[in-house]
């Protein structure tokens, strides 16, 4: 139950559990435009100026930048990278990259922003493997059963641990720039972690709570649990996926669960706020299916790209009432320029889909308000 930190490898293994979903896209606010297409994982993307959308291409290690009448353009490639989450300021382009996320990578944790200018300079700056080595952000957090008695968890399977503290782990995803700081969701420290555009100092903002989950006979029975764990609690490790800054200078971040997501389980990603200045953290919604983008309206309506639900979600500021914005296969991730939500769909493979080239798209559709996503 403890969480594959490599988010394309939990993908793979939840989209085990869970249809393709709907083949077509569909906007809540009139007909959707595909702005690009034969993408390979395009699992985040950025909006930036005159119409422009880069894409994160991770399975291929790619960043692919598309103007408004989706003409591609590769800005960076490198397919010995984990190519993560991007975010522009100005002519500027930030993304971040890692190797050796997950317990089963043999290779050492490295991670950093790479930030690349008008003029195709690049610079690397920021290391998210050093903060985690020295700090471990979670480590004084409880994952797993409280008390379960030993001969209960001596009938786990061998990838439940019973209980278990926070791990050294890095795996920088998803981010966000505000300023001269960038704001990254680290999916393996358990973490947001700013990173100084200027020195390059990272430095740990928050950690993100345990996310509890009380066992079902149905959740015991689909994960192999013995029955003597019906009933109790287990805390599965938050997996941050996605950051913005909204209203108030709030960040909000998404978190997916750090276990199996399948019907039995249910939907149990989250939405937080995060006070950058100290670091308190809030839920503020609950049971969201596998929330991997997430962008914030001016008016503080949050906009989720839910991997394995029905599409783009919209996630009222007041009432935290979900609805279907976009509705569309496998979408990874959102953002908004002015009053246009753009999301990428067809992020993973279709399950049972026969190989062939790549088929992620870049879906847009107009919502009527602005963005408070830098």
């Amino acid at each position: 139950m403890r969480k594959d930190l490599s988010l394309l490898a939990a993908a793979a293994t939840v989209a085990a559990f869970l249809s393709a979903g709907p083949s077509a896209v569909v906007a809540a606010n009139g007909p959707p435009t595909t702005l690009a297409s034969g993408l390979g994982g395009p699992l985040h993307l950025s909006a930036g100026e005159h119409g422009t959308v880069t894409v994160s291409e991770e399975f291929v290690g790619r960043l692919t930048r598309m103007d408004a009448h989706g003409t591609k353009k590769v800005l960076y490639e490198n397919a010995h990278w984990d190519v993560a989450g991007n975010a522009q300021q100005g002519s500027t382009t930030y993304f971040v990259e890692s190797q050796g996320a997950g317990p089963m990578d043999a290779r050492p944790l490295v991670g950093h922003v790479r930030s690349i200018d008008e003029d195709g300079h690049q610079r690397t700056f920021g290391d998210f493997a050093a903060l985690e080595t020295q700090h471990n952000a979670d480590k004084d957090a409880h994952y797993g059963f409280h008390n379960l008695p030993a001969d209960c968890a001596a009938q786990l399977p061998p990838q439940v641990p019973a209980a278990s503290g926070g791990d050294v782990d890095s795996h920088p995803y998803g981010m966000t720039v505000s300023g001269r700081t960038i704001y990254v969701a680290d999916a393996g420290a358990n973490s947001v972690v700013s990173v100084d555009v200027r020195t390059g100092r990272t430095r740990t903002v928050a950690v993100l709570p345990p996310r509890p989950f009380k066992i079902t006979a149905e959740a015991a029975a689909a994960s192999h649990l013995p029955a003597c764990t019906v009933g109790r609690t287990y805390a599965f490790e938050p997996v941050p996926t996605d950051v913005a800054q909204g209203p108030g200078d709030w960040l909000y971040v998404s978190t997916l669960p750090g276990g199996p997501e399948d019907p039995a389980l249910g939907a149990r990603g989250a939405v937080f706020k995060v006070d950058p200045d100290n670091g308190r953290v809030k839920l503020l919604a609950d049971q969201v299916m596998s929330p991997t983008g997430l962008a914030v309206g001016d008016d503080g309506d949050i906009y989720v790209a839910s991997l394995f639900g029905k599409g783009v979600l919209k996630i009222d500021r007041h009432s935290g009432k979900q609805s279907v914005v976009l509705s569309a296969a496998l979408t990874a991730d959102v953002d908004l320029a002015g009053s246009t939500l753009y999301a990428t769909v067809n992020a993973l493979p279709s399950e049972g889909a026969a190989p062939g080239p790549p088929n992620g798209k870049v879906a847009s559709s107009d919502v009527g308000h602005g963005s408070h996503d830098d």
